[in-house]
């Protein structure tokens, strides 16, 4: 009896890989837009429900806790219930709780609101990288994963920046709804695109299968490595943006939420970092690329000690090059590494990426709160020192 062949994988300039990347496009866009849309308005949060800075950060840091927390437990379900159902139901999830933080006028329940949103969208990033380590044909993943990342770096440029033209327009409600419903139309194209898994195969649904899986993960020194990367990139990155508006709101810049919102394009920076890393990774190796990127966000932050808008926005160029080609390599990297169980290893990637974005995005607002913002920049330098003595280890 002939044994059947096994599916063929994703590969380039075929019409299924068109499909499949511009669906994780449009999933990286959807996702990191409804989360991160909050970010511009921090400032403005913080006067309508008449709560401090550092506490207005809560409706981005339960966001990401949320997700944290979900990932673990949505990278695990997938492992059984298939990756593209459990995406495309976190998707539209997220998206009904976005349009309802529009109508909110309690800032707790906002709170509640953000929390839920991020624990849906739990259901999407490690699953979309365990997606793309499974079906994509091994040459072509480094590409695939690097469009997928810029389609992140998309969503948080345009969720940022049309958030704060449009909390200029008609306030934090319009803006909020109106990235829902953007979201919205980018989560329908990805349920209708993105092609079903050929790689797949389900594991029964087994709690000291999980738990082993996650255990064998911690065991792995190179991925535990990267799961603390994870945890200083992030956390790094997330800081300075969040606290970058109240700071360039203040004198001697005193920018409006529109003027900070183009900021963000430094994002476009990003999508283009992410893509050129992969294919970077393929002539040097991933532990040259990583360094030189760690390197740029070093270099970036330091620059934004200078009272100069132009140095500043340079500096915020070099952090975005750099952070987004890390990441890529990185997410690269753990998929690389884990030799089972892939969705739940880079569930706890990012698991350690959120912790890293609410701790530090909230322990950095006390930072700034009590001391300002050069003890802020040289706690993000060291943060960035330790990622770089991490790196090397792989």
């Amino acid at each position: 009896m002939a044994v059947p062949e096994p599916p063929s994988f994703i590969q380039r300039d075929t019409p299924r890989y068109r499909r499949a990347v511009s669906a994780l496009f449009c999933a990286g866009f959807a996702t990191f837009a409804l989360l991160y849309c909050v970010q511009p308005l921090l400032p403005q949060l913080a006067e309508a429900f008449a709560v401090s800075s550092a506490s207005s950060s809560l409706a981005l840091s339960l966001s990401t806790l949320g997700l944290a927390g979900g990932l673990l437990v949505s990278g695990a379900l997938s492992e059984s219930w298939g990756r593209k159902p459990v995406m495309q139901a976190a998707l539209l999830l997220a998206c009904g709780l976005g349009l309802a933080t529009a109508w909110v006028q309690d800032w707790y329940l906002l709170l509640v609101l953000r929390a839920l949103l991020g624990i849906a969208l739990s259901g999407l990033p490690a699953l979309a990288m365990a997606y793309i380590g499974e079906e994509f044909d091994p040459a072509s993943l480094p590409v695939a994963m690097g469009l997928y990342i810029g389609g992140t770096a998309l969503g948080g440029l345009l969720g940022r920046l049309l958030t704060a033209v449009l909390s200029d327009l008609g306030g934090w409600p319009l803006a909020l709804g109106g990235i829902a419903g953007l979201s919205l139309l980018a989560s329908v194209l990805f349920v209708i695109l993105l092609p079903p898994s050929r790689q797949f195969v389900a594991q029964p649904l087994s709690l000291s299968g999980l738990l082993g899986n996650f255990v064998g993960h911690l065991a792995n020194s190179g991925l535990r490595v990267l799961f603390l990367l994870s945890f200083l990139l992030m956390g790094c990155f997330v800081a300075l943006f969040n606290y970058m508006g109240f700071y360039l709101s203040h004198a001697p810049f005193n920018l409006s939420s529109s003027w900070i919102g183009l900021l963000f394009v430094v994002y476009l920076l990003g999508i283009w970092s992410s893509s050129v890393a992969g294919r970077r990774v393929g002539k040097q190796g991933a532990g040259p690329v990583l360094q030189q990127s760690l390197w740029l966000m070093l270099a970036g932050v330091l620059l934004c000690l200078l009272p100069s808008l132009v140095l500043i926005v340079v500096g915020l160029a070099l952090v975005t090059t750099g952070f987004f080609a890390a990441h890529s390599v990185a997410s690269g990297l753990v998929g690389q590494r884990a030799l089972q169980a892939r969705a739940q290893a880079s569930a706890l990637y990012l698991c350690a990426y959120y912790l890293g974005s609410s701790v530090l995005g909230y322990v950095t607002g006390w930072v700034w709160q009590h001391w300002g913002w050069t003890p802020l920049i040289l706690l993000l330098g060291l943060t960035l020192l330790a990622a770089l003595l991490l790196g090397r280890r792989l």
